[in-house]
């Protein structure tokens, strides 16, 4: 294992079982036994760089953070924007779960692993939840991707169909969030998404069929999450299907459910007024999830 350390996080790489390198960023507490062990899943276009603060201030309540950068994306350079199906993905996910799970169980057995998703992270997060319930403890989603308000364009949608028929699985296709006043209203955070060269761009066919098969697979998914779960929305999400999001949520199997709406935020929370807020509500979550495991 390699690492490097800047301020209050370390930087650390996995190997996955098909020898894919991946970078995640990691918030250990001082404490010996962690409170909560949170693995979070970013965006289709973020990284785990863009929630740095988020993620201090949830090591500094006493919980550990493993954000990692998803295959492709971030500080993982091989293979931009590419997998070649949805299991790839929640195995990449499954194996992190398992290798943390493990380590909690010897330094603090008491302690819930929580999967934490944001934005499309939030539909890898929930469907690896459904598929391997046994791994978590907790589930937090956050402006989900369980449905989008932002589509491809037509042109998009014929150059995929196009790829597709003559099984161009790498061929790139642009990501439809160009603008990044979608993510905030931050105008600041708005060019540090416009210039930053660690975002994704674009992704490969093979990618948009595993999203269609997340897609088909979160139907499926809510009636076997049975781990308490917190959901949070931005009311002023441009991305995010809120209604939708918040129907699915609500007919989880899980009865232990929290939901809080941000009303006038837009959809990346970190970037928002309201951040100060949701990370109090997301630990406020967290410690309730502690007492009751």
């Amino acid at each position: 294992m390699t690492e490097s350390t800047s301020a209050r996080l370390t930087i650390k790489q996995f190997v996955t079982s098909d020898g894919y390198r991946h970078n995640y960023r990691h918030w250990r507490p001082a404490t010996s036994r962690p409170k909560a062990y949170v693995v979070a899943l970013h965006g289709i276009q973020s990284h785990s760089g863009w929630y740095e603060h988020s993620s201090g201030k949830l090591c500094e309540a006493g919980h550990e953070v493993i954000f990692v950068d998803r295959r492709g994306s971030g500080l993982n350079e091989k293979e931009r924007g590419h997998t070649r199906h949805k299991d790839r993905l929640i195995n990449d996910v499954v194996q992190i779960l398992t290798e943390v799970r493990n380590r909690r169980n010897e330094e603090a057995p008491a302690a819930p692993v929580v999967l934490l998703g944001l934005s499309w992270g939030g539909k890898l997060a929930a469907v690896t939840a459904a598929q391997h319930g046994e791994l978590i403890d907790g589930l937090a989603l956050l402006y989900p991707g369980i449905r989008a308000q932002v589509h491809p364009t037509r042109w998009q949608r014929f150059k995929l169909g196009a790829a597709e028929a003559v099984e161009l699985e790498e061929k790139r296709i642009p990501i439809p969030l160009d603008q990044p006043s979608l993510f905030t209203t931050n105008v600041e955070k708005q060019n540090f998404i416009q210039s930053d060269p660690l975002a994704l761009r674009d992704v490969t066919v093979a990618f948009l069929y595993a999203n269609r098969d997340f897609d088909a697979a979160l139907g499926e998914a809510k009636r076997t999450i049975r781990c308490p779960a917190v959901l949070m929305l931005a009311g002023q999400d441009r991305i995010i299907d809120n209604p939708v999001t918040r129907e699915w949520f609500e007919n989880l199997a899980t009865q232990e459910r929290r939901v809080h709406e941000y009303e006038n935020s837009g959809h990346t929370l970190e970037f928002e007024p309201s951040r100060d807020q949701f990370i109090a509500d997301l630990i406020s979550w967290l410690d309730d999830l502690c007492i009751v495991t």
